[in-house]
């Protein structure tokens, strides 16, 4: 399950008042249907999650900052680490039934994560480990 967790690059528009990051489209082979967007906010030193979807597909970005995700398969034996970068624009691709967790590598870092239906507190699930 953990290798159905892809990393696409994002196309960058170069301008001379400011760049454009483009994140979707419908007609992107990652996007599933449309949910809900929220932004979460992370400072250096701190970590949030683990957090696991039962059913929602999560579409991760970064827009601001440098964010390490480390995802872990359901039984929370095998480990997979991908780093979104503001300056390399990608977006990560989260299916259901992994757990997940994210620390920025700078001082302050947003993450944007578009899930597929609305949030449900029911349909996740959070866990506290040292890992």
């Amino acid at each position: 399950m953990l290798k159905k967790a892809k990393i696409f690059s994002l196309k960058e528009i170069k301008t001379s008042s400011g760049n454009v990051i483009k994140f979707l489209d419908k007609k992107k082979k990652y996007f599933i249907k449309f949910g809900e967007v929220y932004f979460s906010e992370i400072k250096k030193g701190h970590v949030k999650g683990w957090n696991l979807h039962k059913k929602c597909h999560c579409l991760i970005t970064v827009p601001f900052g440098s964010v390490e995700f480390t995802l872990m398969d359901y039984k929370m034996k095998k480990k997979r680490k991908f780093v979104i970068k503001r300056k390399k624009p990608e977006v990560l691709t989260i299916p259901p039934k992994i757990w997940f967790k994210f620390k920025s590598l700078t001082n302050y870092s947003v993450i944007a994560n578009l899930i597929d239906q609305i949030h449900d507190k029911k349909e996740t699930q959070k866990k506290t480990i040292l890992r």
